[in-house]
């Protein structure tokens, strides 16, 4: 049923006013990413998956990544049969070679990297911050915060050369606030955000805009104890101005705003995307 707002006449009447709202929105300029190279890490699943697809579907070339190869083999196989470039490259985002590996990879395919999603992390402990061993601290650490460090840096200054590009890591509102069971995770993130804060002051100069995104409640599977217990997803609810719990496109919406010229005075931010639930 065509939308009342609209009216487009003849060509209304000849396509459905699905298609022609989707030609319309691959054609406004601020959210064309048409040519783009995005890599993002963690895409095989959830969050990191809708980002891909979204940015797939403004026109970009999506490197699907995460530690499984087959994984990444089958999501860049159901994107091509939708009709998107995609690529496959497995990459744990703990292990440098593995990032190298990742960016030499999709430079030998595509020439360059334009925007570059850093969604990748992990939590291996649910409890209070004295019970967290050495070994639980390092491994969120260097998966969420070193590896992050890490590839930015192989990143940016290709970026640089061309004198653009946009960086997108992936925060939490675990890091803005104190939590008794995800305290480890909250802190990883916060320096998620910290960092994005001062790569843009130092690559801004060369026209490279770096953000964040503070995801609340998102239904994934990395959340899945908590939405999927229906007494948890009610109280969940109920906190939310929205009264609903995000969903994985919520923040793809974000990271396609983030990585094109629809931001592009936008840098250094930590964007929350919650429902509201940090604003009662």
């Amino acid at each position: 049923i065509p939308s009342p707002r609209w009216s487009f006449g003849s060509i209304a009447e000849s396509r459905t006013s699905e298609t022609v709202r989707e030609d319309l929105t691959m054609n406004n300029p601020l959210f064309d990413m048409t040519g783009k190279v995005a890599v993002i890490t963690g895409s095989t699943k959830g969050i990191g998956r809708s980002i891909a697809e979204e940015m797939a579907r403004c026109g970009a070339k999506v490197v699907i990544s995460s530690r499984k190869a087959e994984a990444c083999e089958q999501v860049a196989a159901e994107f091509k049969a939708q009709g998107f470039e995609a690529m496959a490259v497995p990459c744990h985002v703990g292990k440098k070679a593995d990032l190298q590996n990742l960016v030499d990879k999709t430079n030998e395919a595509w020439g360059s990297i334009d925007v570059l999603v850093c969604n990748a992390a992990t939590n291996p402990v649910y409890g209070p911050t004295e019970e967290m061993t050495d070994d639980a601290w390092d491994k969120i650490m260097d998966t969420n915060v070193k590896g992050t460090f890490w590839l930015t840096n192989m990143v940016l200054p290709q970026m640089a050369e061309k004198g653009e590009g946009a960086v997108v890591l992936l925060s939490s509102i675990a890091g803005l606030r104190g939590n008794t069971v995800i305290g480890t995770y909250g802190v990883s993130k916060a320096a998620e955000a910290a960092l994005a804060r001062n790569l843009a002051v130092e690559w801004g100069p060369k026209g490279i805009r770096i953000n964040s995104i503070a995801p609340g409640l998102i239904k994934t599977d990395f959340a899945k104890a908590l939405w999927d217990d229906p007494v948890r997803a009610k109280q969940a609810e109920d906190k939310t101005p929205l009264r609903r719990i995000g969903d994985p496109v919520d923040i793809a919406g974000l990271a396609v705003f983030l990585s094109t010229k629809a931001s592009a005075y936008i840098t250094g931010q930590v964007i929350v995307a919650d429902g509201g639930e940090t604003i009662c």
